[in-house]
């Protein structure tokens, strides 16, 4: 297991815990981190905040990461090629395109999605060469805890009636 991964998907993971918190998203959070493992955006869920289908979590941060360097730069860019997005869900195909368009070479994810990750288990977006350079994908960073949290989640959600 990749450990030096451990501390950024612990934020992510706390990112999740502020989607189901605050607007009773489904609890996927996301960080972009620096070469050095500095935190450089964060995102969470906010479909249900903000009624919009696109804003997954990976899509928040990646506009929050494109909207800090702007800021730090003084020059928009959308080209995110130093950094790496630690996400606690494997990205879906949505999501998947969003990080190819942004230039983003690494994903860390933690819980594996067949139902629609694209990331290697039910499509391979990212490594799809047809889509530009290959992005390096490391799967199941602490798997076990991010899965849980989705499983708590949804079982509270069966329990009560909703979803």
């Amino acid at each position: 297991m990749n450990d030096r991964f451990f501390a950024p998907m612990r934020e992510a993971l706390a990112e999740a815990a502020l989607a189901a918190s605050e607007s009773d998203d489904v609890p996927v959070g996301a960080v972009l981190i620096d070469a050095e493992g500095n935190v450089v955006a964060r995102g969470h869920n906010l479909r249900e905040a903000t009624g919009d289908p696109t804003a997954h979590a990976e899509v928040v941060a990646v506009r929050a990461a494109a909207a800090s360097l702007a800021e730090v730069s003084g020059a928009n860019t959308w080209r995110l090629e130093d950094l790496t997005l630690v996400v606690s869900l494997e990205p879906c195909v949505m999501c998947a395109g969003a990080i190819v368009a942004a230039r983003i070479p690494r994903v860390v994810f933690g819980a594996w999605d067949e139902r629609v990750g694209a990331a290697g288990s039910r499509y391979d977006l990212l490594r799809d060469s047809r889509l530009g350079p290959a992005v390096e994908v490391i799967g199941g960073v602490l798997e076990d805890e991010c899965s849980a949290v989705l499983t708590q989640f949804f079982e509270s959600k069966r329990m009560s009636g909703s979803r």
